[in-house]
């Protein structure tokens, strides 16, 4: 039975993905997906259990991530959520994978969810940090409470030119600054940080940060290529596939709710554990239920009823 877990790259019509690939090629495939600012050193304590149980387990880097690269210099430079989802997709059919299942948080979350909701056939379950992560853009101007609005100051700092100067100048000061807030009460953190660092140097990492954090308050068009799926995720589709949403309970930016304001979105089976001790870097954090939440999953009859 042939295995890898080495590093490898493939072609989309937008990119040469850069991914890690870990157990047997003819295993069932597992997708893993790192959000911001992270990589896939997030599941460095899953893939390789993961492919010992016989799974094609592949953990690729976003767009603006370590050696992914776009393949057009002249292309958009976009960080919109139907990028990052249409980047999954083109991932998916490069490899010939019809259908996977799905780990994401924060970005790679958002990305995750969108496959499974807009192309369910794809997707056989769906892990997914922090619930429904697809993005409400019309209602994203309007004000939250203070101690919301507070935990988002990098995003507001990136609308403008200061904050490209300063993601620019100091990005890796400044995402480790992040790591400590949205994961404070997370011991190993600090010493794990320069081992994704590098990949913030990407030649495309401050422009398709920059425009994700623009795009979702309406400061920055989108690709006019992804507006049909922008039109399509405004509806806020449900995700059918079966999920397992994982918050983490000390999660310094998005803290989660004692009430889980997400379980409408979800129409098939569905379940949400809140995670102690655990912040916003929930794999990397909780390797543990993020590892048992996928073989769930993996062993999930369709059939069964919806859980809530």
């Amino acid at each position: 039975m042939s295995t890898s877990n080495s590093l490898f790259s493939i072609r989309t019509p937008m990119l040469n993905v850069a991914y890690e690939a870990h157990g047997p090629v003819e295993g069932e495939p597992v997708i893993l997906l790192h959000g911001f600012p992270y990589d896939p050193r997030g599941y460095d304590e899953i893939a390789p259990v993961l492919a010992e149980h016989g799974y094609r387990v592949l953990v690729p880097y976003l767009r603006g991530y370590g050696p992914t690269r776009f393949i057009n210099d002249q292309v958009m430079r976009s960080g919109q959520q139907a990028a990052l989802a249409k980047d999954l997709l083109d991932f998916m059919d490069a490899l010939s994978i019809p259908r996977a299942t799905l780990a994401g948080y924060d970005w790679g979350g958002r990305a995750a969810c969108i496959v499974a909701a807009l192309w369910p056939e794809r997707v056989r379950g769906l892990v997914t940090g922090d619930g429904y992560n697809i993005q409400d853009i019309a209602q994203s101007l309007k004000p939250r409470a203070p101690e919301t609005e507070h935990r988002l100051w990098y995003q507001f700092y990136f609308h403008t030119q200061r904050g490209v100067d300063g993601l620019t100048a100091n990005r890796r000061a400044l995402c480790e600054l992040l790591w400590k807030l949205w994961s404070p009460t997370w011991a190993k953190g600090p010493s794990l940080y320069s081992n994704t660092a590098p990949s913030f140097d990407n030649p495309d990492f401050v422009d398709v940060v920059i425009h994700s954090y623009r795009h979702r308050f309406m400061y920055a068009p989108g690709d006019p290529a992804l507006e049909s799926i922008e039109q399509a995720l405004a509806l806020q589709p449900p995700i059918s596939v079966p999920s397992i949403s994982l918050c983490g309970a000390d999660d310094g930016v998005g803290p989660a709710p004692v009430e889980d304001d997400d379980v409408e979105h979800f129409s098939g089976f569905y379940r949400r554990e809140v995670l102690p001790g655990v912040g916003h870097n929930i794999p990397q954090e909780a390797p543990q239920a993020t590892l048992d939440a996928l073989l769930e999953l993996l062993a999930h009859d369709t059939g069964e009823k919806r859980s809530r």
